[in-house]
């Protein structure tokens, strides 16, 4: 599991329609590395998140709930006959 760090990643607001763009894709390709430390870097280091009746507070914390998510979903994942 990764640490949190207090690194905050360009484009900053304001935004403009384009640097708006850029951070979306931005973090969706974060979330799409299945990558928790990666994901938590494009949040606030004092991000609160609830899933469900969890409540999720700070960098640590998002990286901790992504790699159990993560895990689990990786644990039920169907295989695929080739």
């Amino acid at each position: 599991m990764g640490t949190a760090t207090t690194h905050a990643r360009p484009p900053f607001p304001p935004f403009t329609r384009d640097s708006a763009m850029q951070k979306a894709r931005l973090a969706e390709d974060a979330w799409n590395t299945r990558d928790p430390a990666k994901v938590a870097l494009a949040y606030t280091i004092d991000s609160r998140w609830r899933n469900r009746s969890e409540f999720i507070n700070g960098r640590n914390e998002v990286i901790a709930f992504l790699s159990r998510k993560w895990a689990k979903e990786l644990d039920h994942m169907p295989t695929v006959p080739h």
